[in-house]
C-alpha cells in the first residue's frame, strides 16, 4: 500500500501520549462502551482479561486530547512505507485517509461528519470508557469519541496472529474508523436502545456492529483508491482478507483450546467477517454495508 506522493502527517487528529500514560500493567479495560477490533479470547491469549463489545456510556466524557507528537509532524507519509518505514507515521497517514474520504462521503451524501482522534499510547491509558489496555488490541470509544491504538498490536498481529502486512495495518485502522462512522450515524444509541429492550440480543448486535465495521473498512479502501489517495499492491486485499480471517471468533477461539460455541460470538466469524470485508472493498457503497437487515 502506498500513499499519494504529497501526502504528510497531519497531527490535527492525533494525540500522542505514548510514555504518559498510566503505565505498563494488566488492568482490564472498563467503563462500559469500549468497542474494539477483537473480542476477549485474543486478549486471553496476549495476557489480559477480557473487552469485548458493552452498551455506550453517553454521560461518561474522556480526558482533553494532548497534542501530537512534534516529530511526526509534516513527514512526508512515503515514510511509513515498505519493510523499513516508520509504524507511527504509517499509522498517522492512514487514519487521517481514512478520517478524509468518510468527511467525503458524508459530504457527498448532504451529512456533515464529525472528525474523531487516534490516541498513541503504550501499554494502557485512561479513555472515556474507563481504562484501555493494550491487551484489548485497537479500540473505539463512543463515550470520547476516539481511536485508541498501541501500535505493538501490529506486532501480535503478524506474530501472533500470522497477519503481516501493511495494509493488514490499515484494515484494523480504518475498521476502527468505522466505528466512529457508526457512531456518527447514531448506529449505537439505536443497538443500545435494542439491547436494553431485549438484553439477550447482546451478543447479536455486537457481531453485526463489527462486521459492520469490518465491511465500512472495506469501503474506505476502494473510495480511496479510486480518489488516487492511496495505491493498492499486488497481494494487499489478500492481506485485509488474511487479517479479517485470523481475528474471527471461531478461530481465535480454536487458537484459545476453547470450544468454538456461536452463541458466545462478539464480532463474527473468520468466514463472516472476510465475507463483510469483501463486501466493502468490492462495492465501495456504505448502503452495502446494512449488517442489520437479515441474516449475516
Amino acid at each position: 500500500m502506498e500513499f499519494d506522493e504529497g501526502a504528510t502527517v497531519d497531527l490535527g487528529g492525533i494525540s500522542d501520549v505514548r510514555g504518559g500514560g498510566l503505565g505498563g500493567g494488566g488492568l482490564v479495560a472498563g467503563g462500559g462502551g469500549i468497542i474494539g477490533l477483537i473480542g476477549t479470547v485474543l486478549y486471553l491469549l496476549v495476557g489480559g482479561g477480557g473487552s469485548g463489545f458493552s452498551i455506550p456510556d453517553p454521560g461518561v466524557g474522556g480526558p482533553a486530547a494532548p497534542s501530537g507528537s512534534s516529530e511526526l509532524a509534516g513527514q512526508s507519509c512515503q515514510a511509513g512505507t515498505g519493510p523499513n518505514g516508520k509504524i507511527d507515521v504509517f499509522a498517522t497517514c492512514a487514519f487521517n485517509d481514512a478520517q478524509s474520504t468518510w468527511r467525503k462521503i458524508f459530504t457527498d451524501a448532504g451529512r456533515q461528519y464529525t472528525p474523531t482522534t487516534l490516541v498513541l499510547y503504550t501499554g494502557q491509558t485512561s479513555t472515556g470508557c474507563g481504562t484501555g489496555t493494550s491487551a484489548a488490541g485497537p479500540f473505539y470509544c463512543p463515550a470520547d469519541q476516539r481511536v485508541y491504538l498501541d501500535l505493538t498490536f501490529f506486532e501480535d498481529l503478524r506474530r501472533d496472529l500470522g497477519a503481516p502486512g501493511d495494509f493488514a495495518q490499515a484494515y484494523v485502522i480504518a475498521h476502527e474508523v468505522g466505528h466512529h462512522v457508526q457512531n456518527v450515524l447514531g448506529t449505537n444509541d439505536q443497538v443500545a436502545a435494542a439491547t436494553r429492550k431485549k438484553p439477550s440480543r447482546q451478543n447479536e448486535l455486537s457481531v453485526r456492529v463489527e462486521l459492520q465495521a469490518d465491511c465500512y473498512s472495506g469501503v474506505w479502501a476502494r473510495v480511496s483508491e479510486r480518489a488516487g489517495s492511496i495505491r493498492l499492491d499486488e497481494g494487499d486485499p489478500e492481506e485485509a482478507i488474511r487479517a479479517a480471517g485470523q481475528i474471527g471468533d471461531d478461530r481465535l477461539q480454536r487458537q484459545a483450546g476453547q470450544r468454538v460455541s456461536p452463541e458466545s460470538f462478539t464480532h463474527g466469524s473468520a468466514e463472516q467477517r472476510i465475507r463483510w470485508l469483501r463486501r466493502g472493498l468490492d462495492n465501495g457503497d456504505p448502503a452495502e454495508c446494512d449488517t442489520f437487515k437479515g441474516d449475516i
